[in-house]
């Protein structure tokens, strides 16, 4: 970062550290409303707060999340009590089961062997490496943080671009064009799989707990699989082609050695150990559960299955099985969730509250209402407004901020044009994990342009199209697969 940019940087913070509590102070003071809940100025006053330190992040996003449980009692907004239920959501444990399930892979090693494993399938040509890595990308960030996903691949896709390097003679540009579109394909192919399952990225846990909050409706985990992997297939698929084909075509063939590189990363894993058996074991077994969760209730006579009790007990059985009974030990030890992320649980939490403040104060409604105006807007158009909205904005703030602050005025929109929420929250939920362009927009797109293989004006290049791409596959998606599961 160049001293310029940290100049600017700090006085941006500095501003957003003083805005937020004075606008705080000034709203509480000055603003009425007569047409909402006598208390409704309290919450806007930190909503506006949350806002600014939020897109300035003046101060780490969970701290920011915390605000309310400190204010809304203050102001006699919510009891304590009614304050802390959100922090506490099924939802916060819906994400927290399926963190404990990651830290479980990625201590075990089962998460580098399942991509090692789909490169090595996909052949030694060059399309095909690229192809691989996406494949094995997307497939992790499914399950796992996307981050993760990233920081993993790098380095392997690090090994294969030197082996290139080596083994080519008199293809720098060719190389280098190679180099780019791996690591490219490797960042979108993060952000991408995210969007397939409830668990694969923090905006789609969002969602669902606004649904059930909201509306006390629960999205299955196989009825998103419906909308999110149709979604999934089509963009890894636009992402490839426009890579390898339109944009960055390197005219490279079969790369030698790279398949003996893979097998050789293959062999250093050794065979499989009994702790990735039963690391895998409990990871197929949660995944159907989730998948087929409607038909085993059926089974069992009764809704004794949820999105939340299917997480929660594949992250209890992985404290639970032992590894080795003398001396015990088991698949995850306590000191593994050190590296659980507490914080994004912290801001879903706080995310919640605000909204629950926002809709029993009638904030929701109102802005619906003027937004909607007189409900004259095609449904087609009013999808694509918002989802442009949201896919852009994302690129320059947290995706998971941006659904916590959007999505509510979403769902008020819908209820004041009698649209069915999901149509009009499902696209613009999705398009806040659809950033491409700038390297700060998601960590997968910082990690591999931290490789030095990409220029910043050629992922904005990449990133726009794709980004117009996006657009329309969220729209038509949204009028056909999401009107159809959700109609």
């Amino acid at each position: 970062m160049t001293t310029t940019t940290q100049t600017t940087s700090h006085w941006l913070k500095t501003v957003g550290f003083l805005a937020g509590p004075c606008l705080f102070i000034i709203l509480l003071s000055s603003l009425h409303i007569e047409a909402l809940d006598p208390k409704a100025p309290h919450v806007i006053a930190v909503a506006v707060w949350m806002v600014i330190w939020w897109i300035t992040e003046v101060v780490p996003l969970p701290v920011t999340a915390l605000l309310p449980l400190v204010i809304f009692p203050i102001q006699r907004v919510f009891s304590v009590a009614e304050a802390a239920a959100p922090y506490a959501d099924p939802i916060i444990f819906l994400f927290m089961g399926g963190f404990l399930i990651a830290l479980a892979m990625e201590k075990r090693n089962l998460h580098r062997r399942i991509a090692l494993n789909i490169i090595r399938i996909t052949g030694t040509h060059a399309n095909g490496i690229i192809l691989g890595f996406m494949l094995a990308t997307a497939f992790l960030s499914m399950w796992i943080s996307n981050t993760a996903t990233t920081v993993m691949m790098l380095p392997i896709a690090l090994s294969v671009v030197d082996l290139l390097q080596d083994k080519q003679e008199n293809v720098s540009e060719n190389y280098r064009r190679f180099a780019l579109g791996l690591m490219l394909s490797i960042a979108y192919a993060a952000n991408i799989g995210g969007t397939t399952t409830i668990i694969g990225t923090p905006p789609n846990v969002v969602l669902v707990g606004y649904i059930k909050q909201f509306y006390n409706y629960d999205i299955s985990f196989g009825s998103w699989l419906f909308v999110g992997v149709p979604v999934c297939f089509i963009l890894l698929l636009a992402t490839y082609y426009l890579i390898t084909r339109v944009l960055y075509p390197h005219h490279l063939h079969k790369l030698t050695g790279s398949d003996t590189l893979i097998q050789d990363k293959l062999k250093a894993l050794g065979p499989m150990s009994r702790a990735e058996k039963l690391v895998a074991a409990v990871f197929f077994l949660t995944a159907v559960c989730w998948i087929f969760q409607t038909q085993l209730n059926d089974l069992l006579g009764g809704n004794y299955l949820d999105n939340t009790t299917v997480a929660m007990a594949g992250g209890v059985l992985m404290f639970i099985l032992p590894v080795q009974t003398n001396p015990q030990h088991y698949i995850l030890d306590w000191k593994s969730t050190e590296r659980l992320p507490w914080g994004i649980l912290l801001l879903f939490g706080g995310g919640l509250c605000l909204a629950k403040a926002m809709e029993t104060t009638g904030i929701v409604e109102l802005v619906g209402k003027e937004i909607a105006g007189e409900g004259k807007l095609n449904l087609w158009l009013l999808i694509l407004l918002l989802t442009t909205f949201a896919l852009f904005i994302t690129e320059i703030m947290s995706n998971v901020a941006l659904t916590v602050i959007f999505v509510p005025v979403v769902l008020g929109i819908a209820d004041n044009m009698a649209i069915e929420p999901l149509f009009l929250a499902i696209p613009v939920t999705l398009a806040a994990s659809c950033a491409f362009m700038m390297p700060v927009s998601t960590p997968p797109n910082a990690v591999v342009f931290s490789s030095g293989f990409i220029k910043i004006y050629e992922m904005v290049k990449a990133g726009f199209f794709l980004n117009l791409i996006s657009i329309v596959v969220l729209l038509l998606v949204a009028l056909t697969i999401v009107r159809w599961v959700y109609g």
